[in-house]
């Protein structure tokens, strides 16, 4: 019979064999290494919301073109049974653009927000104010590049049969990287599911 590990993870003449499995240094690596990923995941999206608004703010033109050929329809097939789908008027293409930049912007400040409340759980903060503020700001892309680019601008304006005036595949991109951040943000806390203690502190009612 070969030689044995005891009970708390020592070898038989009494020599420890290094941190037991889902001792305290695992827990505590596996306690931090979800809040770092949460954290680097939705930093990354607000930098990248911020750089978006921030393009369509002092490069209002460009963008503002962008717009307007998507809702006015005039580089799709001009299908009969889908032009009066069309808004030609340029105030209200115009308004569209303000409400989208409008968006872009506050979801950076939110996920901004949420980036340093995910630092604050790094230093041994609950995460649960993180992980809410990251939420909120990431359903706000989705919403965005989601229901604003994929179905509104690409299915109900066809903007996929346009070759000039597509934005889908960035939408896309932004659309994926922002649900991995989502999922990442609601993984299950490694400490809880380790036995360890809770990532916030016992409210009143369970300390009675």
């Amino acid at each position: 019979m070969g030689v044995e590990e005891s009970e708390t993870g020592k070898q038989p003449d009494g020599r420890g064999d290094g941190p037991h499995p889902g001792g305290r240094t695992s827990t505590g690596e596996a306690s931090r290494a979800l809040p770092l990923a949460a954290t680097v995941l939705t930093g990354t999206v607000a930098l990248t919301m911020a750089l978006i608004a921030f393009g369509n703010l002092t490069d209002f033109g460009t963008n503002r073109e962008f717009v307007r050929h998507v809702l006015a329809m005039d580089t799709t097939f001009r299908d009969p049974h889908l032009m009066w789908r069309a808004v030609t008027s340029p105030g209200l293409q115009d308004a569209a653009y303000v409400a989208v930049i409008a968006w872009e912007t506050v979801a950076a400040v939110v996920l901004g927000l949420a980036t340093v409340r995910w630092c604050g759980a790094l230093r041994g903060g609950g995460t649960g104010r993180a992980r809410r503020t990251a939420t909120a700001g990431l359903l706000m892309v989705l919403l965005l590049f989601g229901a604003g680019f994929l179905a509104v601008g690409g299915e109900w304006f066809a903007m996929w049969q346009s070759k000039q005036w597509n934005g889908l595949d960035a939408a896309t991109r932004n659309l994926t990287v922002a649900g991995i951040a989502l999922l990442v943000v609601h993984l299950p806390d490694p400490v809880r599911r380790l036995g360890g203690p809770s990532a916030e502190p016992p409210s009143h009612h369970a300390m009675r």
